[in-house]
């Protein structure tokens, strides 16, 4: 039996701890894989591109263990009552082959990517940061807000959408969890004042949401919306100014806003500067930009979280995935035996 994390039990897991604690948790964990970066496989993610979207297969391992995501991005899904992204991902055992975890990534990579965002920032932003704005209030605009307060310190947010049905909904999303909220009539009045921007932003193509006058000494930018070729959302003179920092430098020359810049242009990977072999910040003037794409690490990561979370708390149910057979020569005797032992349905595991 295969281990499965559903829609409704990955919201039972968040819940058990609340999402600042789940969200801090989940940060740590990346963290680490981060400092163990060059044990792992890596490649570019497999994307299959079409004028309405894309769909991508983001795989890595450790030599251990082997995880991939299967996830999607068509901002036209908005307009027709669907999410812009969905995904889900599989866990499985080095040693056997056998997959040991299959999970809902719908919100899983809406938690990993506010996670991720935030453990840059807190290697990369200023210290005593406290106010951000977010630009574009979609879908991930509350994981990124809650994310940053719980890991950051954030104490105040200042949100930006063209629809400003978008920004309501995130204020009255965020009411509950201690931030000063406001809602703003510009990209321009959000960022002002602003010590960290989240760019944001799901229309596929190459926009400009910060322009270089907006961009002052000493901010923090989490460029995270520019994720596929084609698709940017800073003016190309704030690349220039600012200290640039990727995920995995291969995948984000094809899709991020370093897209705009030359092949050779120097950036520096995240793990580095965890780990400990570069600098990211050397002063409270710099500007410095994390242009995250998101990366297979951050997945596998996500997986083995989620994984201990469910084995923990008894929230998973089980597939019947893999025939466990008395002799693993003989597949065809499944079908002999019928509906028996072999080939029984998934049953759920309670909660404890």
């Amino acid at each position: 039996m295969v281990h499965f994390v559903g829609v409704e039990a990955m919201i039972r897991l968040v819940g058990k701890t609340g999402p600042r604690e789940f969200l801090t948790g989940l940060g740590n964990a990346i963290e680490h894989d981060f400092r163990r970066w060059e044990r792992f496989e890596k490649t570019p993610r497999i994307a299959s591109h079409s004028k309405d979207g894309v769909i991508e297969l983001m795989p890595t391992s450790d030599g251990e263990q082997y995880g991939f995501k299967y996830v999607n991005g068509h901002p036209k899904n908005m307009k027709e009552g669907l999410q812009t992204v969905t995904a889900f991902g599989v866990l499985s055992d080095v040693s056997t082959g056998y997959p040991v975890l299959v999970s809902e990534m719908t919100l899983l990579t809406a938690l990993r990517t506010a996670a991720t965002s935030a453990m840059a920032a807190k290697h990369l932003a200023r210290s005593g940061s406290r106010t951000m704005a977010i630009i574009g209030n979609g879908a991930q605009s509350e994981f990124q807000a809650i994310a940053f307060a719980a890991m950051t310190g954030i104490e105040a947010v200042r949100l930006y959408d063209i629809d400003r049905s978008a920004s309501r909904k995130c204020a009255a999303n965020l009411s509950r969890h201690g931030l000063d909220i406001a809602i703003c009539a510009s990209a321009q009045d959000a960022v002002a004042g602003a010590d960290i921007v989240t760019t944001v932003t799901a229309d596929k193509q190459c926009a400009t949401i910060l322009t270089d006058n907006m961009v002052g000494e000493g901010l923090h930018i989490n460029a995270v919306g520019g994720d596929c070729p084609g698709k940017t959302e800073l003016h190309k003179d704030i690349l220039h100014r600012s200290k640039i920092f990727v995920e995995f430098t291969a995948q984000t020359r094809i899709e991020g806003e370093i897209q705009q810049l030359p092949q050779n242009y120097p950036v520096t990977e995240l793990w580095q500067v965890i780990a400990g072999r570069k600098d990211g910040r050397s002063s409270p003037r710099d500007i410095t930009l994390f242009d995250s794409v998101g990366f297979a690490i951050e997945d596998f990561s996500a997986l083995n979280f989620v994984r201990d979370q469910a084995l923990s708390h008894g929230i998973f149910e089980e597939l019947d995935l893999v025939a466990d057979l008395p002799d693993p020569r003989d597949l065809f005797g499944v079908l002999r035996h019928g509906q028996g032992p072999l080939c029984g349905p998934h049953r759920p595991v309670a909660a404890a």
